[in-house]
């Protein structure tokens, strides 16, 4: 075990020469970094021995929990054959492989794949390849894309300019080119008398209104199916996928899924689609599909986007590119993420945990300053009703640091609690993710009816 002593030295080196994300660095002048050792299973545990539970997968990557031995066994064999080649002219096995297994899980809809690092990336991509197919096909007006309210969906420049974050996105403003923002079907928006489904439908609306006036410009909506995550967990009803996807149809406009956060089994099915019964033109993976093991991301796109760019002529063809494109580690840890799916029949299993895990939080649901308790798959979110605007905006912060203290790794969005832990949690987890859960929530609340 690390002393105190080394302990205070790596978080003093930390604070000194490592610049930390989303962070602002000063509030580490009263909110210590946690000097993590190694992880296994749920588990992260730091240089005291103090150990926390990963209550939101190390940002929505870990799907397997930490030290996995068997995605541990695929890197190491993996290792030894090849670590890196570039995929410009060159090709190898994991990459294939991982291209064809992700083709038949859309019935080979979706049957090309193209690769990069991280999340912003993909939808980096995604974007354009929409614009330059559009382009190649003699339609060079179509430019401009439209996202939701309240999205988010990178913080590279083009992701910004299809993200609906303020704290994000208004420092960049003037480097950002404008786009079409349009209601969400956040079901936590019905009015008295109306279900999620008149929400989505009321925000499918809008779309086609906007569509109606200036669809000859548009490329592209991309929206995050089912939750859009970084605003707050806001869910919506898979209607809203059915009737935008009609509407892109109709009106020659290209659907891009952000499935970054909410695939591989996040939502309840592989795919956030397939709850919708539909297939975008792109779907954008990253996070949990290597198993949070490396940086990895991908877009998958149809058979006639593809051959947009099929040509003798290379200026018609998609020049972009990373030097770890399709990197062969990166590309056998999801390999591996993907068998553990099929040999465990996680979709499976995740419906049981579930199905526990909402009983067990069963309190919140009608608790008085709990509200919009709601929950997809194996993701479960609240907003607490906090009236003092100064208590409202430390409440991230302050909640963060009381779970910390009583083992939890939980890192609220706002005024949204949410969870999205590891897929592998025993009984045991999911109870004491539950208990003390709500026994944070309570002393945190507590603390703002004191003031």
């Amino acid at each position: 075990m690390i002393d105190s002593r080394q302990q205070n030295s790596l978080v003093t080196r930390s604070l000194r020469s490592v610049w930390h994300p989303c962070t602002q660095m000063q509030h580490h002048e009263t909110v210590p970094l946690i000097p993590v050792t190694h992880g296994k299973g749920a588990w992260l545990f730091d240089t005291d021995g103090k150990r926390y539970l990963d209550g939101i997968s190390s940002w929505w990557v870990n799907l397997f929990g930490h030290a996995n031995p068997r995605i541990n066994a695929a890197l190491k064999e993996q290792l030894d054959k090849l670590e890196h080649a570039m995929l410009a002219g060159f090709t190898h096995e994991p990459v294939v492989q991982l291209s064809e297994q992700l083709a038949e899980r859309t019935g080979h809809v979706l049957g090309h794949c193209f690769y990069a690092s991280d999340g912003a990336s993909a939808v980096e991509i995604a974007l354009k390849m929409s614009f330059h197919a559009w382009r190649n096909s003699g339609r060079s007006e179509k430019q401009e894309f439209v996202c939701l309210k309240g999205s988010y969906h990178g913080e590279t420049i083009g992701a910004l300019a299809v993200t609906d974050v303020a704290i994000f996105r208004d420092a960049y403003g003037p480097l950002l080119q404008r786009a079409h923002v349009i209601d969400s079907p956040d079901a936590r928006q019905s009015q008295p008398g109306e279900t999620a489904v008149d929400v989505a439908r009321r925000a499918a609306k809008a779309f086609e209104t906007l569509l109606e006036q200036q669809s000859d410009t548009i490329a592209a909506i991309i929206v995050e199916p089912l939750v859009q995550c970084a605003t707050g967990m806001a869910m919506h009803d898979p209607v809203y996928l059915q009737e935008i996807r009609a509407l892109c149809d109709r009106y020659q406009v290209h659907l891009i899924a952000d499935e970054i956060a909410v695939g591989c089994g996040r939502t309840g099915t592989f795919f956030a689609c397939e709850q919708a019964a539909i297939w975008p033109d792109f779907l954008c993976l990253s996070k949990g599909i290597s198993g949070g093991y490396l940086p990895l991301s991908l877009v998958m796109t149809r058979d006639e986007i593809y051959r947009a760019f099929y040509d003798a002529d290379v200026t018609r063809g998609f020049l972009h590119s990373h030097s770890y494109t399709g990197n062969p580690l990166a590309c056998r840890a999801a390999l591996a993420t993907l068998a553990i799916f099929e040999n465990d029949d996680v979709l499976e299993a995740n419906r049981v945990k579930a199905t526990k895990l909402t009983a067990a939080l069963a309190p919140l649901i009608d608790h008085p300053q709990a509200s919009h308790f709601r929950q997809r798959g194996m993701i479960w979110a609240f907003d607490a009703v906090i009236d003092d605007a100064d208590m409202a905006s430390s409440f991230s912060r302050r909640f963060f640091s009381a779970a910390l203290e009583q083992e939890l790794l939980l890192r609220p969005i706002g005024n949204t609690v949410y969870l999205m832990p590891p897929y592998i949690l025993d009984d045991e987890e999911i109870a004491l993710l539950a208990a003390r859960t709500q026994s944070v929530f309570e002393q945190v609340m507590a603390q703002e009816s004191s003031v």
